[in-house]
C-alpha cells in the first residue's frame, strides 16, 4: 500500500478555505475530505450516526423522508453548549473513524499525490494525530467582514458575534505549521503562496 501525505486546512468562517481547496484539487489532484460533509452523510438514514442522534434528541428531527433535518438539529442544540457537546461526542468520533477509512481507500486505490483534511475545528478534534501538517488559511477581519456580508446575506452584527466565539488567529498561527494570507482578492496571490508550501513542506 501506498504512503501519502496528509494536509489539513483550517481557520476560521469567511477565510475563503473553499476557494483553496478548488485550487488544491484541481491544480495538484488532490484527494479533498471535507468533514462537514463527512457528518452530513454520517446522519443519513442507515448510516452510523442517524440512530445515536435519533435516540439522542428524539424523533421530531425527522422530515417526511426518513432523513433527518440538519435545520431542526440545528435549531435543538444551538445556544445550548451540553446538547452541543452531546451532539460532537456522538458525531465526531465517527466522522475521525470514516476519514481514516477514507484515506486507507485513497492509499489502496486512489492515485491522488495528497490528501487534505478541511475543518473549523481540526485542531480542537486532534487532527494533528492523522494530518503530517496543518495550514492556517487567515483573512484580516474587515475583509472577512466584508465577505460574509456579500457572500451571505450576514449584518455586520452577525458576523461580529461569530468571530468572537471562533478561535483567535494569534492561537492558529501557533498550533499550525504554515499560514496561507487570503486576504488579496487577488487569487494569484493565494495560489502563489499555496504553491510554496507544498513546495517546502514536501506536498510535491
Amino acid at each position: 500500500m501506498r504512503h501519502i501525505k496528509v494536509l489539513g486546512i483550517t481557520g476560521g468562517v469567511g477565510a475563503g478555505k473553499s476557494t483553496v481547496l478548488a485550487y488544491l484539487e484541481k491544480r495538484y489532484g488532490a484527494k479533498v475530505i471535507q468533514l462537514d460533509q463527512v457528518a452530513h452523510e454520517l446522519m443519513e438514514p442507515g448510516e452510523s450516526g442517524y440512530a445515536p442522534i435519533l435516540d439522542a434528541f428524539g424523533e421530531d428531527l425527522l422530515e417526511k423522508d426518513g432523513r433527518i433535518s440538519r435545520y431542526a438539529l440545528y435549531q435543538k442544540t444551538f445556544g445550548d453548549r451540553k446538547k452541543v457537546e452531546k451532539l460532537n461526542a456522538i458525531v465526531h468520533p465517527l466522522v475521525k473513524l470514516r476519514v481514516k477509512e477514507l484515506l486507507e481507500e485513497e492509499k489502496a486505490h486512489g492515485k491522488a499525490p495528497f490528501a487534505v483534511l478541511e475543518a473549523a475545528l481540526l485542531l480542537e478534534d486532534h487532527y494533528e494525530e492523522i494530518c503530517d501538517q496543518i495550514w492556517f488559511i487567515y483573512v484580516d477581519r474587515e475583509v472577512r467582514v466584508k465577505r460574509l456580508t456579500a457572500s451571505r446575506g450576514y449584518t455586520e452584527e452577525k458576523t461580529e458575534e461569530i468571530l468572537k466565539n471562533q478561535k483567535k488567529d494569534e492561537e492558529f498561527r501557533n498550533l499550525c505549521q504554515f499560514m496561507v494570507d487570503n486576504s488579496s482578492d487577488i487569487l494569484e496571490n493565494t495560489y502563489g503562496q499555496i504553491d510554496r508550501g507544498l513546495k517546502e513542506n514536501g506536498f510535491l
